[in-house]
């Protein structure tokens, strides 16, 4: 029993070796952008942690399924709902962006992130060109 304490006790100092060091940029951050070329703003919600970038971003004017009265086709949906990663380096750095939608459609996109003071200014590179400033939560 005693053979396996000094193992763990190495592991477990090891781990705090990889820790990541804690960055001005963390915390939660949120915002709405405007709508840009769609017309279509979203709601971003961004977890940094140690660097590590987290988030989302969602349309809160999405519907769910509606009746197709017309018994046509119905229309293609667009992406209410974005999954937003990556790493927080310096004041400017880009994110990844990807979409969640039905189907074989893969649709992601680049994010441009400035910092200035206690805002982060997200800007959409393509797509809609939208532009949002996230200030941090409580």
């Amino acid at each position: 029993m005693i053979r396996p304490l000094p193992l763990l006790l190495a592991l477990s100092l090891s781990s705090v070796a990889w820790a990541q060091p804690a960055t001005p940029l963390d915390g939660q951050w949120r915002g709405t952008s405007d709508g840009g070329s769609c017309n279509a703003p979203l709601d971003y919600v961004l977890h940094i942690e140690s660097g590590i970038v987290d988030g989302s971003a969602s349309d809160p004017s999405v519907k769910g399924p509606q009746p197709n009265l017309k018994k046509g086709p119905p229309p293609v949906p667009g992406a209410s709902l974005w999954q937003i990663y990556g790493v927080a380096k310096g004041n400017a750095f880009s994110l990844q962006a990807l979409a969640s939608v039905q189907g074989t459609g893969r649709r992601s996109g680049k994010l441009s992130v400035s910092a200035q003071g206690n805002t982060l200014t997200v800007t959409e590179s393509g797509g809609c060109g939208r532009t949002a400033r996230l200030s941090r939560g409580a």
